[in-house]
């Protein structure tokens, strides 16, 4: 039996009924390849075109990103379908031009961008430590940075710091994110997404520890009885962590392998 049969294969229990199953991925390291410098990164021409095939046939396609809904949009490129920013503190819906914002996040927006500028030092600069503004959430990355090991400890100082004044860190791949002290997670996100809809089933694909709480959230939903049937996807690269091979329902190898699995959505 050929890879391809086999995926197909795999994905019966979403391809069975498109009209009532959602298609969720996360963005960075599964549709768009990681790259030295967040901002360089692109969902590649090839890929745009599978997913635009799926948002065509599907009832749900939704991408679930950690940088700002309006940004993912942006790298997509796609507005015909949903987006969930900021690890589920914002929603972007099809064809809308306003970010809804979870207004208990929102609150803590100031106190956020206050801690952030106060340990934004001259040594981090020269650290070449980069900070991304997600407005209630700061990530400091030191991906790419001259001596990253050395980067990385001035990083841990900071979520030391961050965790002693009352407020929340995540770690992911070479990024620390200073967060509120309440919950912001992509299951958050996702079932907010799915909220009173009457979905057969749901996939989700992703390749980090954050899409971990992606997984949980749709296999919580089959577990409340909201949804029929949830399929996670792991995508496998150098850097994957161990527990999301762990949990994952499917493995696909990198961005490309994650084109194949569109296509086998899409077919």
């Amino acid at each position: 039996m050929s890879a391809a049969a086999t995926l197909v294969e795999a994905l019966q229990s979403v391809r069975a009924d498109p009209a009532g199953a959602a298609i969720l991925l996360d963005i960075d390291g599964t549709l768009a390849p990681i790259v030295r410098h967040a901002d360089d990164a692109h969902v590649p021409e090839p890929t745009r075109t599978q997913l635009i095939a799926v948002a065509k046939r599907y009832a749900i396609v939704g991408c679930i990103s950690g940088r700002r809904s309006a940004t993912a949009r942006q790298m997509v490129s796609l507005g015909t379908i949903a987006y969930v920013g900021n690890h589920g503190a914002e929603l972007l819906a099809p064809a809308a031009t306003d970010v809804e914002i979870d207004p208990e996040i929102a609150a803590y927006e100031r106190t956020v961008r206050e801690f952030a500028e106060a340990v934004y030092t001259i040594e981090l600069q020269r650290l070449r430590v980069r900070v991304e503004d997600k407005q209630a959430i700061k990530a400091f990355h030191w991906r790419g940075a001259p001596d990253e090991n050395a980067a990385e400890q001035a990083v841990r100082a900071i979520a030391e710091r961050a965790q002693a004044e009352g407020l929340a860190i995540h770690w992911g791949r070479k990024v620390l994110e200073v967060r509120p002290p309440v919950e912001i997670s992509k299951g958050r996100g996702v079932r907010r997404l799915l909220d009173g809809r009457d979905l057969a089933a749901a996939l989700y694909v992703g390749d980090d520890m954050t899409d971990l709480d992606a997984f949980a959230g749709l296999r919580g939903l089959v577990a409340e009885g909201r949804l029929g049937a949830a399929l996670c996807v792991g995508v496998r690269s150098e850097e994957t962590p161990q527990q999301l091979e762990e949990q994952a329902d499917l493995l696909v190898d990198g961005p490309l392998g994650v084109r194949g699995l569109l296509m086998a959505l899409a077919s």
